[in-house]
């Protein structure tokens, strides 16, 4: 059996390889998956129950980020950084739609909420454990949280824009109380995003050595070629079933198709609609998308501090021009959900009472006229951060041209959209995608209080909406939220015209991997071979 830890110097071949011990994931029987399993384990109920035999390595691949990769998850901007991260530490918790509070706790036993609304107590699991011995202190999620506030990347400042954390402080052995900075009801569906990792006090800079307390330990890294893990035997949670886990950079969808059916890899993540119908006939894998919620909003932003973006008709124009549904059924062949320019659909805030934008090239051009924007040159930057956004730009470019824009693709290396964020959030139009969050919440992360990542929307009287909507529950929160997410309809700068599930595929001995949830950024904990 091959183990979960690379040689000290592993080189290339050691991530690039053919690696015939992870053939067994597709060759009926014969080399990792049989010969890595301990002999007494039970195989799987079902084709995803995460009850698949224990031991074993699963190599994963994924879109990397090249040299840019890097162990300082607060810092990387790809989906390999979070993987990464998410099965190397743990978490805070996860969305859960299933679940009552619509959250399942990581290191956290619970989250309790004042009256008022106005301070969060998070109650520590006494269980859970750091890869040096030692135990998970109040200090350490403290310590976690400030460093996500002072964080770049939107998804991390978001504790920052709710929490006071300058106030917030340990509680006793096991609790840590945060002050929020106005009253919210929906701080438990924050912090467990699952993105809120744990590292320990006074960590500044993750290295191989950096203590852990996720389900795998760190036991190699070469940037834009993979990583290692082996098991964390004093993991708080359920699992890992596994020995241990290889996450491998291969930027080209094609390329991470390849290897899994070649026995390379046993799980490939986010595959385009293309490869993904390659797989029907080949019984040694399956195509395992996500569902709704977990589904990927594809989008166009409008720079409206650029002219003539500034003007609302030709933001709706821009919306108008897009052929949603030739999007749906050229670019995803029919695998993806028409947008309606709002993010998070599926989920319980989504304004669903809103009509459905309709494709209207003709009423484009005429508020493009009204506005003086006729002919108007545009360049519209992409880059292949997830499958479909370089296509989805190509063919929204062509529906501008026939609105009478014209418009043009500059499409970026992987990983590099978003590398330096500053740059991006001054370009006047641009591509992007959001990854599942709930609607309210994600307004806060994205466009509240004219963020850099807002592109120049700033609107204090759709800020106060949702305040409102966010410090309510019930029919007047949906009701409120509903108001602000209209005005975003309306007039702002996001054209949102597809949802795409994560066209994920893995081997057929593989089970449990979305039962990690937050499908976007699996962590394996669940994950089994069999």
């Amino acid at each position: 059996m091959s183990s979960s830890s690379l040689p000290a110097s592993p080189g290339r071949r050691r991530f690039l390889a053919a690696g015939a011990g992870a053939a067994l994931a597709l060759g009926g029987g014969a080399g990792l998956l049989s010969a890595c399993s301990s002999e007494d384990a039970k195989p799987g109920d079902g084709a995803d129950s995460g009850k698949g035999r224990s031991g074993g390595t699963l190599r994963a691949a994924f879109v990397g980020g090249g040299a840019s990769e890097t162990l300082d998850f607060f810092r990387g901007p790809t989906a390999l950084d979070m993987v990464r991260a998410r099965a190397w530490h743990g978490t805070l918790g996860n969305l859960d739609p299933r679940a009552g509070n619509g959250v399942r706790y990581g290191v956290l036993q619970g989250i309790d909420i004042s009256a008022d609304l106005g301070t969060y107590t998070l109650r520590l699991r006494e269980d859970v454990r750091f890869t040096d011995g030692s135990r998970l202190t109040p200090a350490d999620v403290l310590h976690s949280l400030r460093l996500a506030g002072a964080s770049t990347l939107p998804a991390f400042k978001l504790v920052a824009l709710n929490f006071d954390l300058k106030r917030a402080s340990t509680h006793g052995a096991h609790a840590v109380r945060l002050p929020t900075l106005r009253p919210i009801a929906d701080g438990r569906l924050i912090l467990c995003q699952g993105n809120f990792l744990v590292v320990k006090d006074g960590t500044r800079r993750s290295t191989e050595r950096t203590p852990s307390c996720g389900p795998f330990r760190l036991t190699e890294f070469v940037p834009g070629q993979g990583a290692a893990f082996r098991r964390h035997d004093d993991y708080y949670g359920e699992g890992p079933s596994l020995d241990g886990l290889e996450l491998r950079s291969i930027a080209d969808d094609q390329a991470r198709l390849n290897a899994l059916t070649s026995g390379q890899v046993d799980f490939a993540h986010d595959l385009s609609p293309v490869a993904a119908r390659t797989l029907g006939k080949d019984d040694r894998v399956r195509l395992a998308p996500s569902k709704s919620p977990y589904l990927v909003a594809l989008s166009f932003r409008m720079n409206m501090r650029s002219k003539p973006f500034d003007d609302a008709r030709v933001r709706e124009a821009f919306k108008l021009a897009v052929d949603r549904e030739a999007l749906v059924r050229t670019v995803f062949h029919g695998q993806a959900t028409v947008g309606n320019d709002l993010p998070s659909l599926g989920f319980p805030d989504y304004a669903r009472d809103l009509p459905q934008r309709a494709h209207d090239p003709a009423r484009a051009r005429r508020l493009l006229q009204q506005a003086g924007a006729d002919g108007m040159e545009i360049r519209l930057t992409t880059g292949p951060e997830t499958p479909g956004m370089v296509e989805a730009a190509t063919l929204y470019v062509e529906d501008l041209r026939a609105a009478g824009v014209r418009a043009s693709v500059r499409e970026l290396p992987a990983g590099q959209l978003f590398a330096d964020f500053a740059a991006y959030s001054r370009l006047p139009f641009v591509a992007a995608y959001q990854v599942p969050v709930p609607a309210l919440p994600t307004y806060q992360m994205n466009t509240a209080g004219g963020s850099p990542s807002a592109l120049g929307w700033n609107r204090p009287d759709v800020d106060a909406l949702v305040a409102r909507a966010r410090a309510s529950t019930g029919a007047k929160a949906t009701r409120t939220g509903g108001k602000a997410q209209r005005k975003l309809w309306e007039e702002g700068n996001t054209v949102l015209p597809v949802f795409k599930p994560y066209l994920n595929a893995q081997a057929a001995g593989v089970s449990g991997i979305a039962d990690d949830l937050f499908e976007q950024f699996p962590g394996f904990s669940h994950a089994a071979l069999r």
